[in-house]
């Protein structure tokens, strides 16, 4: 007997998860998705198509983003967040030849 889960149910258990549990979460869909094979069909119903499904999944992945997003107090740029780390691996790198 297998059990259905409902993807309200696991929206509302990922809204439970710590934001960065959240991200690794993401990140994991991200990459699972990633390796599936260019045009395989992933199909909900018959009359999906390939396109309306990655639609959706961008929709859904869009949502979580912004769900993190919402639980971020203060203003946050990823954007230079992204570039602060990459200079301090830099600095790192550039210590380590050294």
């Amino acid at each position: 007997m297998s059990s259905q889960v409902t993807l309200a149910q696991v929206e509302q258990q990922i809204a439970q998860l710590p934001l960065h549990e959240q991200l690794k979460l993401i990140s994991h869909i991200a990459e699972q998705l990633s390796t599936l094979p260019p045009g395989m069909p992933r199909r909900i119903g018959e009359e999906d198509t390939l396109q309306q499904q990655r639609a959706r999944e961008v929709d859904e992945l869009l949502a979580l983003c912004d769900a993190a997003a919402e639980m971020w107090e203060g203003e946050f740029d990823a954007a230079d967040e992204i570039r602060q780390m990459r200079q301090e691996r830099d600095e790192q790198i550039c210590l380590s030849k050294s």
